[in-house]
């Protein structure tokens, strides 16, 4: 149950039900009517601006025509009064009944409450983390990561059908880099003084059991081999290694992909994907022979006046036209980029999602040129841009590490704080904005750490159900019809508030999914644990407004729905940022 898309519909029929709009309904657009909740709750329950959006058009005062609205409203039972403010803001209080219907339903939805079917099932794919497979993922893919993660659970609650990607960039040259470092680790294995790493090579002691294994499997047979030979069996092996580690830390941090992409697959068969794609492009007129300008300031040595296979990036949004073939005949890293939309699209999916590093400001444009030239605009792509991490432990700066030689690992984060105080705090911030991660602080049990702040709420309301046992033994909470027990007895002005916040939960969901920005669960979910430690607070001081009541089982129980509600929303949250809902808090 939508709170506010059931009061919008309510509003949009007591219009049709007045004259003035009867007669000129076909010229009226009710699609800027707005429902929404008051920035000052002591105005009321709902708020709109009908009378503001209509006034013109019917040729009347808003204020006035607030008033013929407002006296419309009154007739709805579920209306207990209706005021208007200011030049013709409607503020429509709810009848306590109806927060009792609300609260039902919000018991008998359980965690699905607020699960929305908004999407209509368009498929989106979700790419995020992408991190080469040369070492352990860092800190520095960590937020890409939980944000990517968060927004395809946050999208699949929605009602879009979410496929969760991640590219494997294993066709450049780092990846020969890679397994030159493999192969220097392997000499090591076999007895070798190798002494220090040599400059372009990567250092970290994470590929030394690499190493090993290949002396495991081959012996001392490829250093025998010529470079041409043994290049790419240890290319082979070191790949599949480092996306086994990348794995393992993703499952760390509780992080799934449904596809794992390989880009060499684009070049298989000298290219063919590639070279289909870029056919495909100059069918459609977007591909051509020409020359690019020297780039702005002072162009580089190397930079020669030469005839490329171009890509016509400009004509569909981008700033300058794009190389596809080079020179020698090879693709460009861009080529591989269009024939990876295209295999996106070719899958079927309506939108594609990419999370990129902040570094990667550049690639929007040119992504978003081919999105409309691959699909003709039929399909959306977005590029969500993270920004960067920087680690503290109470406020001084963390060094690097040593396993990776020269960054601090994402398991070695895991490890220390746990991937919850992760997890959320990853999202406890807007991605776009620089985040600082302070190890003392996400461990802190206060207040001011969020994420403990919000699993404690969860914990809370589990212990008050634990507390109605002791108070009344023979009470089987589990069989309880708790969204009946609700009805007539819960209506203090206090669990009134507190069904409220609740009540905002599905509008959250679709907002955040609009926005893609998961960060607004996570500040639900901090508002919401707020709201309900507040009101257990009260509780100390009132002990009428207490949970559980030795005196009065009937009104423990309806209070026990109300908890359930809390709790069955945190715990949908908590799961959309992919973080646990815990019962208790050791």
């Amino acid at each position: 149950m939508n709170l506010f898309t059931d009061f919008e519909k309510r509003i949009k029929a007591a219009l049709e039900a007045i004259d003035i709009v009867k007669e000129k309904r076909s010229e009226l657009d009710f699609g800027r009517i707005t429902v929404e909740a008051p920035r000052d709750p002591s105005h009321g329950d709902v708020a709109t601006n009908a009378a503001m959006v209509l006034a013109k058009p019917l040729g009347t005062n808003p204020r006035a025509l607030a008033d013929i609205i407002a006296a419309e409203l009154k007739r709805d039972p579920d209306v207990a009064d209706v005021s208007v403010a200011g030049p013709g803001f409607i503020n429509i209080r709810l009848g306590v009944g109806y927060w009792q219907d609300v609260l039902a339903a919000i018991i008998a939805g359980g965690v699905d409450f607020g699960r929305s079917p908004m999407g209509k099932g368009r498929k989106v794919n979700v790419e995020y983390v992408s991190a080469n497979p040369t070492g352990p993922m860092h800190v520095g893919h960590c937020r890409g990561a939980v944000v990517g993660d968060a927004l395809a659970n946050l999208m699949a609650f929605a009602g879009y059908t979410v496929t969760k990607e991640y590219y494997i960039n294993d066709a450049g040259s780092q990846v020969d880099v890679l397994a030159r470092s493999v192969f220097l680790r392997y000499r090591e294995a076999l007895g070798e003084q190798v002494g220090e790493i040599p400059a372009g090579l990567y250092p970290g002691d994470y590929l030394v059991p690499v190493g090993q294994a290949l002396v495991q499997e081959f012996g001392s047979s490829l250093r025998a081999m010529p470079e041409d030979k043994w290049l790419p069996l240890v290319k082979d092996r070191a790949i599949d290694a480092m996306m086994a580690m990348i794995r393992s830390d993703l499952e760390a941090l509780n992080v799934h992909h449904d596809v794992f992409f390989s880009e060499r697959t684009l070049h298989a068969g000298n290219g063919g994907p590639i070279l289909s794609a870029i056919n495909d492009l100059t069918f459609k007129g977007h591909v051509y022979k020409g020359a690019l300008p020297p780039p702005k300031g002072q162009p580089p040595e190397d930079w020669e006046d030469r005839e490329q296979t171009l890509f016509r990036s400009t004509e569909v949004g981008d700033d300058i036209d794009r190389p596809l073939i080079k020179s020698d005949g090879s693709y460009t890293y861009f080529a591989g980029d269009v024939a990876y939309f295209k295999d996106k699209y070719d899958r079927g999916f309506d939108e594609m999602i990419y999370v990129l590093g902040a570094d990667h400001g550049g690639y929007v444009k040119r992504l978003e040129a081919v999105a409309r030239a691959v699909s003709g605009g039929k399909a959306k792509l977005t590029v969500l841009l993270c920004q960067l991490v920087k680690l503290f432990r109470d406020g001084e700066p963390v060094k690097m590490s040593k396993r990776s030689g020269d960054f601090v690992t994402l398991r070695e984060v895991v490890e220390e704080v746990g991937r919850d105080a992760v997890r959320f705090m990853m999202l406890y911030r807007k991605s776009s904005e620089p985040l600082d991660f302070d190890f003392a602080k996400v461990t802190e049990h206060s207040k001011d750490n969020p994420v403990f702040y919000v699993q404690y709420a969860h914990a809370r309301c589990m212990s008050v159900f634990r507390q109605a046992r002791e108070a009344f033994p023979d009470l089987d909470t589990a069989s309880l019809d708790l969204a009946s027990a609700v009805r007539g007895r819960i209506g203090d002005p206090n669990e009134l508030q507190l069904i409220a916040k609740l009540a905002e939960y599905p509008r959250v969901v679709e907002a955040a999914s609009v926005a893609q920005e998961p960060h607004r669960i996570a500040f639900y979910l901090y508002d919401l644990a707020s709201a309900f430690h507040g009101h257990w607070n009260k509780g100390k001081d009132m002990p009428e407004l207490r949970f559980i009541n030795d005196n009065d089982r009937e009104l423990s129980i309806a209070r026990l729905g109300l908890v359930n509600a809390v709790a069955s929303v945190l715990k949908s949250g908590l799961g959309i940022t992919g973080t646990d809902a815990p019962d208790e808090m050791r």
